[in-house]
């Protein structure tokens, strides 16, 4: 089987050289750019099996580069988003525009592993989604948010990316207050804790203290 190659665009040097290291003892092949247009250069003279793409980067941002490979048909491999200034509206975002996946950093080693492997392995996703909004409900001053994903994909993993997208969502609206959480969606703390720390999302020290 012939060696995988990932583009790895960050404008953050640490960050590249850890990846780096993290995926060439994989056994990847890994190529490095610093900003959108070194990745523009590369990807048009190849294509590798994945990109692991930085959404804050000066001068060109990752989605601005995202939606210029979706325009120019050079979305032809697998693109996973990362960012350390996430929402749950980034992550939509770059999903409808054609990303396979989304990670915060710091990124865990086992969830950087397991998202890359995954993206690989399903390549480009099938350009068949709806875009994905957020409209005002039709009563009262929430927001409801209207999703239509990843259905080509097995019912666990549909689940998986639904829950993810679902407890982003509460945890942002509420300020990461894990008592007003618990008692908005009807779970125990303890049960809405252990599901936090399952799907990996780090609840906000301060909001879980705040009952309030």
């Amino acid at each position: 089987m012939a060696t995988k190659e990932i583009l790895v665009v960050d404008d953050e040097v640490g960050i590249r050289e850890l990846l780096s290291e993290i995926l060439f003892d994989e056994g990847y092949r890994v190529h490095l750019a610093e900003n959108a247009a070194q990745a523009r250069s590369f990807r048009e003279h190849r294509t590798p099996d994945l990109v692991l793409l930085d959404i804050w980067m000066p001068e060109m941002d990752g989605l601005a580069l995202l939606k210029e490979w979706v325009a120019q048909a050079q979305l032809t491999m697998p693109v996973v988003m990362m960012s350390g200034h996430g929402t749950i509206e980034t992550a939509l975002e770059a999903m409808r525009i054609g990303a396979t996946d989304f990670l915060e950093k710091p990124i865990a080693l086992q969830k950087l592993l397991a998202a890359v492997a995954k993206a690989i392995q399903q390549g480009v996703p099938v350009p068949k989604r709806e875009v994905i909004e957020e409209q005002p409900a039709e009563t009262g001053n929430d927001s409801c948010v209207q999703i239509s994903l990843h259905l080509d994909i097995p019912l666990r993993e549909a689940r998986e990316h639904f829950d993810s997208l679902y407890f982003n969502y509460q945890m942002q609206k509420e300020n990461g207050n894990i008592a007003r959480i618990a008692e908005k969606i009807g779970i125990e703390r303890t049960h809405l804790y252990r599901k936090l720390k399952q799907l990996g999302i780090k609840p906000n020290k301060r909001g879980s203290e705040d009952n309030q």
